[in-house]
């Protein structure tokens, strides 16, 4: 019999190649499953909602494993696991039993991601590595603009890695909401899936809007134009986190 938990992660990623294990270099699916290899006893393998780039952040990365034992102490096992990983920056926010019929990938219904911006003149200290420092003013309502005209379904051609193994560019964005909090922009969307780098691509060219770089015409020219080699350079993922995943 094989029993099935999902799990919630928050994470750092910034010592991290990233979420997928890779032949060479520290993930954080790896890490996991070697904790959880530690205590049960037994190989896993943890399946995440997708991947995460290097650098890139979790508030609430989720992800499911499959284990021959049911873990009777859910708290205590949850402690135990916590007590491995918080040492690699990783903690597990929750552990729940859940079918076979779960996948955290493909039971999921959207995925929210929030980029962040510190907008001011001084690199930030204690934020470091958690959101991206540009000096430039930027122009609030202008990359608002850029963020209503990137809503709804579309060839997302422009913002697609080239490495990106995705079927289809066609994504429908749902909802963008941005906020500024004194000098901290907040930039979260929303969509059931983003191609690789999509999001951290669409934030450069607002960047360059907000900058006033490129005006509206310019931006409505690239996003249409499908063509990749036109596209702002992409934001860092030092200031992207995974905030939520939806089911």
């Amino acid at each position: 019999m094989i029993f099935r938990y999902h799990i919630l992660i928050e994470y750092v990623g910034t010592s991290f190649i990233g979420w997928q294990s890779q032949p060479k270099g520290k993930s954080v699916q790896k890490t996991i499953e070697n904790s959880l290899k530690r205590i049960l006893k037994e190989k896993i393998s943890v399946v995440g909602q997708g991947r995460l780039d290097a650098g890139v952040h979790a508030i609430s990365q989720s992800a499911h494993f499959d284990t021959k034992k049911k873990i009777f102490d859910v708290k205590k096992f949850h402690n135990r696991l916590n007590f491995i990983l918080n040492r690699s920056s990783i903690s597990i926010l929750t552990i729940k039993k859940k079918n076979e019929k779960f996948h955290s990938r493909y039971s999921a219904k959207a995925r929210v991601y929030q980029y962040i911006i510190f907008n001011r003149e001084s690199v930030p200290t204690i934020n470091k590595d958690r959101g991206w420092h540009i000096k430039k003013k930027i122009n609030l309502d202008d990359i608002k603009k850029g963020a209503r005209f990137l809503i709804g379904k579309r060839d997302f051609s422009t913002f697609r890695s080239s490495s990106c193994s995705a079927k289809s560019p066609i994504r429908t964005l749902e909802k963008v909401n941005i906020s500024k909090k004194k000098n901290q922009i907040s930039i979260e969307f929303k969509s059931r899936s983003f191609l690789q780098t999509q999001v951290r691509s669409m934030v450069g060219c607002l960047k360059y809007l907000g900058e006033g770089k490129w005006n509206f015409k310019k931006f409505k020219e690239v996003t249409l134009s499908k063509k990749r080699i036109l596209c702002a350079p992409p934001a860092p993922p030092h200031g992207l986190f995974l905030k939520k995943v939806i089911y």
